[in-house]
């Protein structure tokens, strides 16, 4: 039996995998957040990764606090890059393999049409140069590995966009949000979905782009979010983004093309509006 080494488990990513584990028994899995595992010590991740001896890591761990990361760059730099360093030395050593997870943010937003894997790469944040300078440690030190690219990440874990719309709706009476800024949402559950078929299909070498269908701005993101949770009571106002500045520069446009993963792992990815239902649903539901 294959074991899994999934780092990161308690963030919004790793719960999902976690939930969706049972539906693959055929695996057996070693969940870790830094108090069974500090991914910055490479003294104890080698330690550990021989210890257990995994056939694949995958890392869903990260320092995602964007604007903090301007002025935490040290920090941000040893989680992003440093630390899935060690965690690809570590595996290949043990001749496994890696599922990295990465950001939209490796570009700069200035495109008019979906990212391609292979677009030109120019990160215009700290968050964004740190994640790119992971991308290209995983591949340096663990060829075999698998690279994922998502954007606008969200899920029933976690502090994330859609449950803090969904509070602020029930909150406020008027909210503005930003309606330039054009990109795709991602339930995590349907990520991690597609990393459990790339685990059952074999991990194929390379970077992948992966985030819902459909695409999007913030502010319609936010009207979605309040017509499906029949939130009437709060104004939603479009915004430029002059208007809401923020330390770090947020992609204007960040649709990332998805064919090549489509095509390699022979996926249909559900409609972004139709995840968001579900995961309203499931947090109605709680």
């Amino acid at each position: 039996m294959e074991k899994i080494l999934i780092t990161g488990c308690n963030g919004q990513l790793g719960n999902e995998m976690q939930q969706l584990a049972t539906q693959y028994p055929t695996f057996e899995y070693i969940f870790t957040d830094v108090k069974e595992l500090d991914i910055t010590d490479p003294a104890a991740v080698r330690d550990f990764v021989r210890k257990h001896q995994p056939h694949c890591i995958v890392n869903c761990a990260a320092y995602t606090a964007v604007d903090r990361a301007e002025t935490d760059e040290k920090k941000c730099d040893l989680l992003n890059h440093i630390a899935p360093m060690y965690l690809a030395q570590a595996i290949e050593e043990q001749g496994g393999t890696m599922i990295h997870v990465s950001t939209d943010y490796v570009f700069d937003g200035t495109a008019f049409r979906p990212y391609t894997e292979d677009a030109p790469t120019c990160p215009a944040t700290v968050y964004g140069r740190t994640k790119l300078a992971g991308e290209e440690a995983v591949t340096h030190h663990c060829p075999s590995a698998a690279i994922i690219r998502t954007a606008w990440l969200y899920s029933s874990y976690g502090n994330n966009f859609v449950k803090t719309m969904l509070r602020l709706g029930r909150e406020k009476e008027q909210l503005g949000v930003i309606f330039d800024q054009i990109g795709t949402p991602t339930y995590a559950r349907d990520l991690a979905q597609v990393i459990f078929n790339m685990l059952t299909q074999g991990v194929r070498p390379g970077i992948y782009h992966f985030s819902n269908e459909g695409v999007t701005s913030w502010y319609d993101f936010t009207k979605a979010i309040h017509r499906i949770a029949d939130i009437r009571t709060c104004h939603v106002k479009p915004l430029h983004t002059e208007e809401y500045p923020t330390p770090a520069r947020r992609p204007h446009y960040s649709v990332l093309d998805k064919t090549k993963i489509k095509e390699t792992y022979h996926l249909e990815i559900p409609y972004w509006e139709d995840s968001l239902t579900e995961c309203i649903q499931k947090l109605e539901q709680a």
